[in-house]
């Protein structure tokens, strides 16, 4: 008697299997495979995400466990340990790399009405990166110090939804600014970036695409004011300037006029300055954009605290890449999920409820919808939280 689906079959209901199959033919990723499919693979690794499984024999005891259910969850192939490190290791990443960037176009549509915090219609990303430190002995791929390793995770977050638009990884040594090479302007959007990212010449680029670039100045900065803007002190505003750098290589890299606001920030009695070249938000705007910048922080604290990549179940730059691939596609994923069933549980809420339920066969948005809390229980202020 068919008693309904699998909560794990239910969520990866979700997922555009047509878009996945194009992404292994492009890549030829089943070459010579006969019974572990990249499906059998993606699914092993999205489970593990979604249970937090320790290491591969984990995963393997935990899914052999439930052997009969394994053709319910949507996995043909028999799940070794063996079987799926070499998968790992060989498979090729951009796999599911490209599968990733699909499913974060798919939910960058479901929250592009997501409200930003500020009046403000345009897209905003933070540009950040974290750092995953490794053995130096075992990742000898990735150096960073002279006695360990470190991959970096740099990450373009769009700030309506907290969705990941852009991810680049890259070994410890390589530095932040050389992403913005990477990136592709998006014209009329803002980038909100710390000061790691100034680099004159790439950030011209950004201008003359069209985009906005929202930073802060270094203590060496050096400018020429040409002209003052009438600010309201009482709102913490010193002044708003327009400036020409006056720097040899700065001017040589930035040639057109800047835009530098000074003000106190009434919580640290800290003075900000702040650089951008848009002239036309208030003054007041540009600083609050750039205090939205903190949510990629708060991206990066809460996959690191909910989801596996601090830890690893290969030791190939292959295997790595593909675990913090199939990483984010699992947070994107469970984000499609909560829009589509227009979920009113946080992010962490879900991922804790999934976790213990992937082999029930409960209707999901009758399991999400089932949140009995008591009156006077409240999330301790040291919970990470997206999405509420």
């Amino acid at each position: 008697m068919n008693q309904g689906k699998l909560v794990f079959a239910q969520i990866m209901e979700h997922l555009p299997l047509s878009t996945f199959r194009r992404c292994v033919a492009r890549y030829d990723g089943e070459h010579k495979v006969k019974r572990f499919s990249c499906l059998d693979q993606y699914l092993c690794m999205a489970f593990a995400q979604l249970t937090w499984r320790e290491s591969l024999r984990d995963i393997e005891a935990c899914l052999r466990a439930h052997s009969t259910k394994l053709y319910h969850l949507g996995i043909r192939g028999n799940v070794a340990r063996n079987t799926l490190a070499n998968a790992n290791a060989v498979r090729d990443w951009r796999i599911y790399c490209d599968f990733a960037q699909r499913l974060i176009g798919i939910a960058r549509q479901l929250y592009a009405e997501e409200p930003l915090g500020i009046e403000l219609n345009d897209t905003v990303y933070a540009l950040d990166s974290t750092t995953i430190d490794l053995c130096l002995s075992v990742f000898s791929w990735a150096p960073f110090r002279s006695t360990k390793a470190a991959v970096k995770l740099h990450t373009l977050l769009d700030l309506r939804g907290s969705i990941p638009s852009f991810i680049f990884i890259s070994d410890g040594k390589f530095h932040d600014v050389n992403v913005l090479d990477h990136l592709v302007p998006e014209p009329g959007a803002f980038y909100v970036m710390d000061r790691a990212y100034i680099d004159f010449e790439r950030l011209a680029r950004l201008s003359e695409a069209g985009s906005f670039f929202v930073t802060r100045a270094k203590s060496n900065f050096r400018a020429h004011r040409r002209y003052s803007h009438a600010v309201d002190r009482a709102t913490g505003l010193v002044c708003d300037q327009t400036v020409v750098l006056t720097g040899f290589y700065s001017r040589k890299g930035f040639e057109a006029p800047l835009r530098r606001i000074k003000f106190n920030d009434p919580e640290t009695g800290k003075r900000l300055i702040f650089l951008t070249n848009n002239f036309a938000l208030p003054a007041l705007t540009i600083t609050q954009l750039y205090r939205l910048r903190w949510r990629v922080e708060l991206f990066f604290k809460w996959i690191k605290q909910h989801l596996r990549i601090k830890a690893f179940f290969g030791t190939t730059e292959n295997a790595v890449k593909t675990q913090i691939w199939i990483a984010v596609s699992v947070y994107v994923l469970v984000a499609i999920v909560k829009k589509r069933l227009n979920c009113s549980a946080s992010l962490y809420e879900m991922l804790q409820i999934l976790s213990l339920t992937m082999f029930e066969r409960t209707q999901i948005n009758q399991l999400l919808s089932q949140r009995p809390q008591a009156s006077g229980e409240r999330m301790s202020p040291n919970q990470l939280s997206l999405f509420e």
